[in-house]
């Protein structure tokens, strides 16, 4: 894996949060993402936000590996965040993401990896082997959007597979992960963009009767390095990808959540 300490150390992040930058890209109407150029002289020292394909299966799943669940909000997402996190901080972002396998060899190039809708994941025994070292050997985990117990459950039961003695733990909100760049107060309930909508007038954020209640929960190391994020009945990514379609939605929940918490993310992906 990379050694990312000496980039990501040097990283001035830019505290504008609730300035023009968001109302101008809003304005924009989502006319196109914008893209810019790489460091000729420095192409790999960037960060490339990467989303991990997989197998799902079950109620929520079943049509096979390269048409799950795996593909929901893309490109949309990945490139609106990457877009936010080169235009908020000094941080140097690759203009496009990649899709991987937990068994692609170059796994490693990449600190960052990003889960999503893993109500109907389920892992081969190659990839939990691969998932399980990548992670303990200084990789992490972003697990997003997925809603109810039956969703946990199985969610629960394939990332037991990886570290059955391991138990995901409630992330205080007085964590680093929750103030390391942004100071996040409570801990943010995203819905996706017609219940996040239709919220303003009736106040309803979750996506169904046993989703009320919002779950960011953690798998440390033996060092205390949180490896895996899990982002419960809540959806980062529908922040990010559908943020100029609604002014509402994107004030309520893009603007004050779904981009900050994306960002304090990656930060403390990579600095830890």
């Amino acid at each position: 894996m990379r050694t990312w300490s000496q980039y990501v150390l040097t990283l001035a992040f830019l505290l504008i949060l609730g300035s023009g930058v968001f109302a101008q890209r809003y304005r924009n109407s989502r006319g196109g993402v914008p893209t810019w150029e790489i460091d000729s002289k420095l192409p790999h020292d960037i960060f490339t936000f990467a989303r991990i394909r997989y197998s799902s299966y079950g109620n929520w799943g079943g049509r096979g590996r390269g048409q799950g669940d795996w593909s929901t909000d893309l490109p949309d997402a990945d490139l609106n965040f990457s877009y936010r996190l080169q235009e908020m901080t000094s941080m140097k972002v690759n203009p496009d993401g990649v899709i991987l396998n937990l068994t692609d060899p170059e796994l490693a190039d990449y600190p960052f990896i990003y889960i999503v809708e893993p109500g109907g994941l389920y892992f081969s025994e190659l990839e939990v082997l691969a998932l399980r070292n990548y992670l303990l050997n200084g990789g992490f985990l972003m697990v997003d959007d997925f809603w109810g117990e039956a969703e946990w459950y199985n969610f629960r039961q394939q990332i037991g597979r990886v570290f059955p003695d391991r138990e995901p733990v409630d992330i205080p909100i007085t964590h680093e992960i929750f103030n390391i760049v942004f100071p996040i107060t409570e801990k943010p309930q995203i819905p996706n963009i017609g219940t996040g909508t239709m919220s303003q007038y009736d106040g309803v954020t979750w996506e169904r009767p046993d989703a009320k209640e919002v779950h960011y929960r953690g798998i440390f190391d033996d060092k205390d390095r949180l490896m895996v994020m899990i982002c419960h009945n809540t959806d980062l990514g529908d922040g990010w990808e559908r943020e100029g379609e609604n002014e509402y939605y994107f004030r309520e929940f893009s603007e004050k959540s779904a981009f900050p918490l994306g960002i304090n993310i990656v930060f403390y992906a990579l600095t830890h």
